[in-house]
């Protein structure tokens, strides 16, 4: 069951601008991983669903977050079917990222209230998920799809809309700096911020330092006169 609302997921979400998304078959480097991210400021994860026994490295994730950084909000991605969804719902997940539309998924969501951000890459694909009580729609790949230039494009008929773009987004200031002034409301972040050589090297205080230097840097962008 989750642990907090959708509007609560939702509202995190937009005030941390960055959503680390990551996915590692050992349970302890997953744990170190999103530790480290918690330690640079961040308060929201995507765990990836990528890799045979995924969901058990999951949930032994999850219960050791809920016993010791209990603010953390661990959400499961890359579902792209309703009963992946009921898996990771009943572990806990309190969202529900999918790399594309499916209309069931958004039925299993919403009963549960769980915030549910699939994937889109036309207007149309955008207005349905938003019609079927999509709160954040995620834009993948981003960088493919359009980039900012896409976002300035859908943000013009539909101001609404809050938009995650996930792929071909980088820790620097050029790259957070097109997509927020475009008018995203968060970004997805995998391998660019969580690279293999920290996870090869195991070195997670670089990872925490390379969190809070990518925050200064969007906390800069967001000021108004930036």
């Amino acid at each position: 069951m989750a642990t907090f609302s959708r509007l609560e997921v939702a509202l995190q979400m937009q005030q941390n601008g960055i959503i680390p998304v990551f996915y590692h078959p050992d349970h302890d480097t997953c744990y170190q991983v999103i530790k480290a991210c918690f330690q640079g400021g961040l308060r929201v994860f995507e765990f990836t669903n990528r890799g045979d026994y995924a969901h058990e490295v999951f949930e032994k994730v999850n219960k050791k977050l809920k016993e010791e950084i209990p603010e953390l909000i661990l959400g499961a991605g890359s579902i792209i079917e309703a009963a992946t969804a009921s898996l990771y719902i009943q572990l806990g997940a309190n969202f529900i990222v999918s790399p594309v539309l499916k209309e069931d998924m958004a039925v299993t969501c919403n009963r549960r209230k769980i915030l549910w951000s699939p994937g889109c890459g036309t207007l149309t694909e955008i207005s349905r998920a938003e019609e079927l009580g999509a709160e954040i729609v995620k834009i993948f790949p981003g960088a493919q799809v359009g980039g900012p230039d896409f976002v300035k494009a859908i943000k013009g008929p539909m101001p609404w809309t809050s938009i995650m773009p996930t792929g071909g987004v980088e820790p620097t200031k050029e790259s957070l700096s097109a997509w927020f002034k475009a008018g995203v409301t968060c970004v997805g972040m995998g391998s660019q911020l969580i690279t293999k050589e920290i996870i090869r090297n195991k070195s997670f205080t670089q990872l925490t330092d390379k969190v809070k230097a990518t925050i200064q840097i969007l906390n800069e962008i967001r000021q108004p006169n930036s």
